[in-house]
């Protein structure tokens, strides 16, 4: 059984299972009922998504520098208990169940599922290897 790391919107995987969403907001013009057949999440999990204003620090980053200070504060919003014990239970189903947990980031090297994925490993998940740089369907 295995994470997929995925970019929301991007075609699925045969066996990628439930497809969770840890973004702030829906996608836009999307109605609520869409968000699956369009491939964009099965469930939303806002809580793991950057807090408002680490999302603002995440867009608004153009140097290396900057970008660290957005990996090291959005690992101390993870380390909250409430969000850590969200991070464990996925890690632990990872090992019965296929699922992916993903963003709408094009780039996963500088986005926070990145940071999940380390997360996720850290907590002894099951991931798949490849980091996504897909594109969306249109």
């Amino acid at each position: 059984m295995t994470i997929r790391i995925v970019r929301l919107g991007t075609e699925r995987k045969s066996d990628e299972g439930l497809r969770i969403g840890t973004v702030r907001r829906p996608p836009r013009g999307v109605p609520k009922s869409e968000y699956a057949a369009r491939n964009w999440y099965d469930v939303w999990l806002p809580n793991l998504a950057p807090s408002a204003g680490l999302m603002k620090l995440a867009k608004a980053a153009e140097s290396e520098k900057e970008w660290e200070l957005f990996l090291r504060k959005y690992r101390s919003e993870m380390a909250d208990p409430e969000k850590s014990r969200v991070l464990d239970l996925l890690a632990a189903l990872s090992r019965d169940t296929n699922f992916s947990v993903g963003c709408y980031c094009e780039n996963e090297v500088r986005c926070h599922r990145s940071v999940l994925r380390d997360l996720l490993a850290e907590r002894g998940a099951v991931l798949e290897i490849s980091l996504q740089t897909d594109e969306v369907e249109p």
